[in-house]
């Protein structure tokens, strides 16, 4: 059985992922919307997170598993049980598998990563849908949500106009012809 695979991303109008402060509240809000079995993030999202003074409450019995793609190899014990004891996953591993073998049997899987995973993801035909939570404001020079990816045809599922200027845009992906 194929997972379901969702890239969520919080971007600026002009696509990047950093460079500004997204509405996280928001973000995770939304993020319920598909009750994902597995969250999936590269290794360079959990890198760029200051885990030092994250809340350690514990595994959550309710919650999805965290898979973290890791091919390098960069990702210590240390950071898999500070991820593990946030509060928010029923359990965390570490992943260097290729991207079609990891995902294989997963349910539902929510990205929560930057443009290199999702890059990778819609290279190699992967993602089902596209979830942007835009917020109105241009950054410029920085990282985008989608880093190299192939050409890949969209069809709109959903545009929503938020509080703040904030519009959440839900696409899935088209095989092409």
């Amino acid at each position: 059985m194929a997972a379901r695979v969702v890239i969520h991303v919080a971007v600026s109008l002009d696509g990047a992922t950093t460079g500004f402060t997204p509405d996280v509240g928001r973000f995770y809000a939304l993020a319920r919307t598909w009750e994902e079995d597995v969250t999936l993030c590269g290794a360079d999202t959990i890198l760029a997170q200051d885990l030092s003074e994250a809340p350690q409450p514990g595994p959550d019995a309710d919650g999805p598993e965290l898979i973290v793609a890791d091919r390098r190899g960069r990702i210590d014990d240390a950071t898999v049980e500070t991820l593990r004891n946030a509060g928010h996953w029923s359990s965390v591993r570490r992943s260097s598998d290729p991207l079609g073998p990891l995902l294989e049997g997963l349910g539902v899987v929510r990205v929560d990563s930057g443009g290199v995973l999702n890059g990778a993801l819609l290279a190699a035909g992967l993602v089902d849908e596209i979830s942007l939570l835009v917020h109105p404001l241009l950054v410029g020079d920085a990282p985008r949500w989608y880093g190299a990816s192939a050409p890949t045809s969209l069809e709109l599922v959903a545009a929503d106009v938020l509080d703040g200027g904030l519009v959440w845009l839900r696409h899935r992906t088209v095989e092409a012809s």
